[in-house]
């Protein structure tokens, strides 16, 4: 630019309030900054649905004190950008409000996701999830699964959660089979069915089959059933005790949850024999 006008290098660097020195040299980034910035491609390689957001929660337990803003200048060098799906046009209809959950337990969203193995065969992945905590239960996956089967996976997630308030379904078959609604009274739990074509009122495992599409099954190659449980297993794994989740203040969802019962336990007021008497 200098060649153009008939400022001295020195009278443009004045006036611009810029010292020549840091004209002549571009600025070299520190070893940490470098740091940083290999540190941040290598999780967006590894995490290509995340934005740096998310990058920056999952960078502050290994750079403490990184500001966002820098996480975002670097990830903007390094040309990393999630690329956004257009969102498909649908009828106008009336959206109806999801009533939200007040603990662990209270409700239960599941649904079922479709793939298949290299071969075409096909698979079928039922995803259940807290509506509370955003923690994955559980995910099935074979090669088919009857209301018999989803009743037997259920009793199985009890043994360590214990049985949800209600539970929340579409129509399917699934879930309006005998085995399924004699195993929600047997329990006494509130079966709560979404209208025929309407997906939104099911909003929370709509949102999480969504993350499990575009971060699981579209990321991997399946050959065998074997394979496909191991790395759905890992994934879910990695869902509930790493990747952060907005909802939760953008910690994993078990650690909202442990916080959840810490707090609630905190606040239990001690028995006291004496208000007995």
């Amino acid at each position: 630019m200098l060649e153009l006008t008939q400022l001295s290098e020195r009278r443009a660097c004045r006036l611009a309030g810029l010292s020549r020195d840091a004209f002549r040299h571009e600025p070299a980034p520190t070893p940490a900054t470098q740091a940083l910035s290999t540190r941040i491609v290598e999780l967006a390689q590894a995490r290509r649905r995340f934005g740096y957001r998310r990058l920056h929660d999952l960078l502050r337990p290994e750079f403490p004190g990184v500001n966002h803003k820098k996480v975002y200048r670097l990830y903007r060098e390094a040309n990393l950008a999630v690329r956004r799906r257009r969102k498909a046009r649908r009828p106008a209809s009336e959206r109806v409000a999801l009533s939200p959950a007040d603990r662990p337990n209270g409700v239960w969203s599941m649904d079922f996701v479709s793939d298949a193995l290299a071969n075409g065969r096909r698979l079928k992945c039922l995803t259940v999830a807290d509506d509370f905590s955003h923690e994955c239960v559980d995910i099935v996956v074979d090669h088919g699964i009857s209301g018999a089967y989803v009743v037997r996976m259920l009793d199985q997630a009890a043994c360590f959660r214990g049985y949800p308030r209600a539970v929340r379904t579409d129509n399917g078959p699934e879930f309006t089979s005998r085995a399924f609604i004699a195993w929600t009274q047997q329990h006494r739990i509130e079966h709560l069915l979404i209208e025929p074509g309407r997906p939104m009122q099911n909003g929370y495992i709509e949102s999480f089959n969504g993350k499990f599409r575009d971060e699981c099954l579209n990321e991997h190659w399946f050959t065998s059933l074997a394979q496909a449980r191991d790395v759905i297993a890992d994934w879910r794994r990695d869902y509930n005790e790493v990747r952060p989740h907005s909802s939760c203040g953008r910690i994993p969802p078990s650690r909202f949850a442990a916080n959840h019962r810490a707090q609630q336990a905190n606040n239990a007021v001690p028995f006291n024999p004496g208000l007995c008497q």
